[in-house]
Formats: C-alpha cells, structure tokens, sequence
C-alpha cells in the first residue's frame, strides 16, 4: 500500500467526514489526487463502507446487542467459510469473525429484546448442521467503541497527580 493510502485511511478511520478537500489540506496534496486515491481504494474493496459509530445507550431505542462464540465443524471443500457464510447472512448478524483459540467464530448480533435473541441462537443459530456449540454473551455497556471513548464526560475528566 502506498504511504498516500494509508495517510488517507487513518484520516478517514479518524473521521469518515472529511472531505477530500480537507484531507488534501491535511496532506499537502491535491483534492484530485485524493478523490482518485479514494475512488481507487473503494473499487479494490479496501474501504468497504462508510459509517458512523452510535453510543446507543443515548438512544430511547434499547437494542440488545450480543456476542456468540460459535464452534463449527469446518467442511471438506470450503473449510469454515461456507458455514460462516451462512450464518453471516442472517440479518440479526451485525459482524462475523474467523478467530483462533477456544471457538471458531465470533459472531455479534443485535435484537430487539433479550427473548429475540434466544430466540435466534436457539431457533436459528445453533440448529445449523455444522454448528457444534454457542456461548452467548450479553453486551451490558460499551466504554469504548472503534477506539473511540463513549462517556464524553469521561473522555474530558482531568486525571489529578498523586505525589507521595
């Protein structure tokens, strides 16, 4: 990767509003050359989506949101990737991850109570022929998101020296 597209990706990871005006500023370079840069990044598939990251205990809308450790029994031909294409289709599934360690994949899901995603890991999730087992855990308070502290009021305390 070149040094441009990664300076333009840790702006963009930063904040995914700058323009390319602005990130040319930043850069020293010019917004044509950042606009092809972009457009080059995103036809490869490097940038896949732009979002924004939602504190959504701010919401009035409570959303249950879980992570399930998924063990699966990987297929002859394909491995893990068919069963976790599989169950990375379901619309409840937010982020779909291959992981080492005790459990295959980790899976997170969203719901709109804790019943709706029982449900799922039961009905849906866990009846699948290739899935041996699930653990779900229920995400209780987001401290920090994509790097970035939800507590505003956190963020900006000011940390008092100790001196003995």
């Amino acid at each position: 990767m070149k040094k441009l597209e990664a300076d333009i990706l840790n702006i963009l990871q930063a904040d995914c509003r700058y323009t390319p005006a602005k990130i040319a500023v930043m850069l020293g370079k010019t917004e044509q050359e950042i606009s092809d840069a972009i457009a080059a990044m995103e036809a490869r598939g490097v940038i896949v989506k732009y979002t924004a990251i939602v504190n959504g205990e701010q919401l009035a809308d409570e959303i249950v949101q879980a992570l399930i450790e998924v063990k699966v029994s990987p297929q002859k031909a394909s491995g893990f990737d068919a069963i976790a294409e599989e169950i990375y289709r379901f619309d409840e599934v937010k982020s779909c991850y291959l992981m080492s360690g005790g459990y295959d994949l980790a899976v997170f899901i969203e719901g709109k109570s804790l019943r709706e995603v029982a449900r799922f890991v039961s009905e849906r999730l866990s009846t699948l022929s290739d899935v041996l087992s699930t653990a779900t855990h229920f995400i209780l308070k987001k401290y920090k998101i994509e790097g970035t502290i939800t507590d505003k009021e956190d963020e900006n305390r000011v940390r008092l020296s100790v001196q003995a």
